[in-house]
């Protein structure tokens, strides 16, 4: 027999460098609250069903409060040899009450202790992430505020395409995270359930009340199936691809900032605090915190495709291949938190050059629609008239001219419709203006949406 808690049965002791790489105490240590706050939960129940006497249950209740406490306190000491949290605290348990402490684990397993302990970590943490995607929000929807009339240039295909106001574009990102904290919010649901009952696989023949212990650890419900419950880990996989799609959004954020922050585009500037020098290049200044949260990006979908390939062909129940779970989940974390919380920084502190963003749209016929739009309200078909602006496009670029410079003459001699009221409509301002429909970029529009995102973040 072996010294391990399971050990009944096994002959040899494992090296350590075996024992070493199935052990997961390095990682899942971060569950130790977690396991202590369940563990808690199910022998007030034990004893609340007389599975367990009543002193015993108060006594092992009284212990893992003292350990409770040493956690928090940094006095508790993991060990290799004893594999996994779950583990380490019945070992210290019975090192602080003796004995009965084995009678905690009637009526349960390691699978169903990790997966409820899963799921508490998870529950807890969650919150956090939906709190830091509305203090984002809250950055965006004030620089909206103060941008709703900061005309720039939209861009597709990264060509200047019509102007825009900036306001109109930060909504833009305030609307992809309101669709991440949305995600986030109905990853909840999935997360907000008891496994801790089903035991290993198959139940339990004890008389345990699971709403009960449900209740305890404020669960909004209880899995219906064992085995589904020790080896469901859509939760993580939900959590892991809503993260991927919200780096995602805040990689493609990042890589504008990083171009408008250049020589050539100069639309705007980090703050000092959000930027970094060079060790050889004494003028540089860097947006690296945005690049570096675009390379995290790859690490957080790495993380998704990784738990998706462990969990892609493994029968029911569990398997030891499921103890992969948690890492990707931790670091995923851990790196969505820290760039949420980098992004609300940032773009506090941007400087946003106004009259660059303005002047980059005068002379670069991206009022062009604006033009084929004034023809169509003429009568003149909008292919038509499209054609007709293409042409006086390719002559400006070759007189050097923008169609607002071109004498009445010269439009008139391509679309005898065009008067001299044309010049009003090709202003930026009022192409950005005439975008009165639900959804587009006139500055009034911005102001009633920059209002509902306002409620949107109060109902959160």
């Amino acid at each position: 027999m072996t010294d391990k808690l399971w050990g009944g049965r096994f002959t040899a002791k494992a090296a350590k460098w075996v024992d070493t790489f199935g052990a997961s105490i390095s990682f899942d240590q971060q569950m130790a609250k977690e396991d202590l706050t369940a563990s808690i939960a199910h022998v007030k129940m034990l004893g609340a069903q007389a599975i367990i006497p009543k002193a015993d249950a108060a006594t092992i209740e009284a212990g893992l409060k003292t350990l409770m406490t040493q956690l928090e306190n940094g006095e508790l000491h993991f060990t290799v040899e004893n594999e996994d949290i779950h583990l380490n605290m019945e070992s210290l348990l019975t090192d602080l009450i003796g004995p009965v402490a084995g009678k905690l684990h009637t009526a349960r397993s390691r699978n169903d202790q990790v997966a409820t302990d899963f799921h508490l970590w998870l529950k807890n943490r969650l919150p956090e992430i939906m709190a830091a995607i509305s203090n984002l929000q809250t950055v965006l929807v004030e620089k909206a505020e103060e941008n709703a009339g900061t005309i720039m240039p939209g861009y597709t295909h990264m060509q200047h395409a019509q102007p825009i106001t900036y306001g109109h574009y930060l909504l833009a990102y305030f609307e992809m995270l309101q669709r991440d904290y949305e995600r986030f919010e109905f990853n909840q649901k999935h997360t907000d359930m008891l496994p801790l009952g089903a035991a290993a696989l198959a139940g339990t023949t004890f008389p345990i009340d699971r709403e009960a212990v449900a209740e305890s650890l404020d669960f909004d419900a209880v899995y219906h199936n064992s085995l589904d419950a020790v080896s469901d880990r859509d939760f993580a996989l939900e959590f892991l691809s809503n993260a991927a799609i919200l780096m995602q959004h805040l990689s493609r954020l990042a890589e504008e900032l990083i171009l408008w922050c250049t020589y050539e585009f100069n639309y705007i500037e980090m703050a000092d605090t959000f930027a970094t020098g060079s060790s050889i290049m004494p003028q540089k200044k860097n947006a690296d915190f945005a690049e570096l949260v675009r390379g995290k990006t790859g690490r957080v979908y790495g993380a998704l495709m990784g738990l998706l390939t462990t969990m892609k062909s493994l029968p029911l129940a569990y398997n030891k291949d499921m103890q992969e779970d948690k890492e990707p989940v931790f670091d995923a974390y851990t790196t969505i938190l820290g760039s949420l919380h980098i992004f609300t920084g940032m773009l506090e502190s941007i400087t946003v050059h106004k009259e660059r963003m303005h002047d980059a749209t005068v002379s670069d016929f991206s009022n062009a629609t604006e033009l084929a739009d004034y023809l169509a309200t003429k009568g003149v078909p909008f292919r038509q008239a499209h054609g007709i602006v293409g042409q006086l496009v390719l002559h400006g670029i070759q007189t050097h001219q923008s169609l607002q410079d071109m004498p009445l003459s010269e439009l008139q001699a391509a679309a005898p419709q065009i008067e001299a009221d044309v010049y009003t409509e090709l202003t930026s301002e009022a192409a950005v203006n005439r975008r009165t429909s639900l959804g587009g970029t006139a500055v009034a529009n911005v102001e009633k949406e920059v209002a509902r995102a306002k409620g949107i973040i109060a109902s959160h």
